[in-house]
């Protein structure tokens, strides 16, 4: 062979191993800070919002109109629930209050001047918000003081896609708690109040998220609403608009240190729960409180230039998955399990939800390298 001849094969060697090192490396997966997915174990019967109930909700009072085209997710909510508190009066001793549970009523009452306690409050918000697609559940509250703050109170925690978490949102008094600008849950809340009675939370009102640390319509200081948190219990069925009123009763309590060496009093007694056990589920794993909804979860199986990834979410009212192949690509509808084919040096590829509202969760990110 002479050395013409030996140069081409060394050439057409080079260029083999540079072609299939290229398209056949070994791929991996590059580990990423994703939305963290806890799922939902003790949560039951969301609210369906294919429901011609909600649709007749929005159209009825011109919900739509309230947005003005905004587009951000906290905002929308906070024009929602600005609203609701401009249209419902307070009245917390009423000896007998309109509406037999419905939302409808309810609003159709407070209209024409009637006013409501903290429970009807809540139970609006619930039905306006989830009609958007912002999934909104019930709490029952109190700060459980014998001899002290007394009192109960009906809230509602939305969960945030923006944020990645549930955040309080008080329709009644039109504010929530933030701590360093991150809306906070009930739980967090109390955990302020426990460490040092909310002396680092700040508690806001209205659409310009206004500081307050004294409330001139409860005539209570920040540290007293705080308090009211001491004590929270979520509602384990969330179906409440559309099911109403057949509508089932159960508390979900967190199961704390706390909770178990306190006891949670209201009207100077025990509160009800401990002489009707059978309400009650008390739950000792945060995360079972505090799931994670539209959020993704992902296992990812490489085999050659082969990768399938496959995607659980806990996700109510889902209409689809959708998936963006490159970082500027358009979103498209996807199935749970999707194969892709691998033949560039990194292939970045980012997954939501989207329920039937059109709203969608937060992205997840699934990025595959070659060595």
């Amino acid at each position: 062979m002479n050395n013409i001849m030996k140069e081409l094969l060394y050439f057409s060697l080079f260029c083999f191993v540079l072609i299939y090192g290229c398209n056949n490396g070994t791929y991996y997966q590059e580990s990423i800070d994703n939305a963290i997915y806890y799922p939902n174990t003790c949560f039951y019967a969301f609210e369906d919002i294919s429901s011609p109930r909600f649709a007749h909700l929005k159209e009825k009072y011109q919900l739509d109109t309230i947005f003005h085209g905004e587009t951000d997710e906290m905002e929308r909510v906070l024009l929602l629930r600005h609203w609701i508190k401009s249209k419902i009066a307070i009245e917390d001793f009423s000896p007998e209050y309109p509406g037999n549970g419905y939302v409808e009523e309810i609003l159709d009452a407070a209209l024409c001047g009637t006013g409501f306690h903290c429970g009807h409050f809540s139970k609006v918000q619930n039905a306006v918000m989830n009609a958007y697609g912002y999934l909104t559940r019930g709490l029952g509250v109190g700060p459980g003081v014998l001899g002290g703050a007394d009192g109960h109170h009906g809230i509602n925690e939305i969960w945030l896609n923006s944020h990645q978490k549930w955040f309080l949102s008080d329709a009644k008094y039109d504010h929530h708690f933030e701590k360093d600008g991150i809306p906070l849950s009930a739980l967090e809340i109390r955990d302020e109040y426990l460490k040092n009675k909310a002396a680092d939370i700040t508690m806001v009102h209205g659409l310009e998220r206004t500081p307050l640390e004294f409330n001139p319509e409860t005539e209570k200081t920040k540290e007293e609403h705080a308090q009211t948190y001491t004590w929270t219990s979520h509602l384990a069925y969330g179906n409440m608009f559309t099911v109403w009123p057949k509508y089932k009763e159960l508390l979900l309590m967190f199961d704390d240190e706390f909770s178990r060496n306190n006891i949670w009093y209201w009207g100077g007694k025990p509160h009800w729960t401990y002489a009707k056990p059978e309400f009650v589920r008390r739950i000792a794993d945060r995360h079972q409180i505090e799931w994670t909804p539209n959020t993704i979860a992902s296992h990812v199986t490489i085999a050659g230039n082969r990768a399938t990834i496959e995607l659980t979410s806990d996700t109510p009212n889902l209409l689809e998955y959708q998936v963006k192949l490159t970082e500027d690509g358009e979103w498209e509808k996807t199935d749970p399990t999707s194969i892709v084919q691998l033949k560039r040096r990194q292939h970045s590829i980012t997954f939501r939800t989207k329920n039937l509202a059109g709203v969608t969760g937060p992205e997840h990110k699934v990025i595959i390298k070659r060595r």
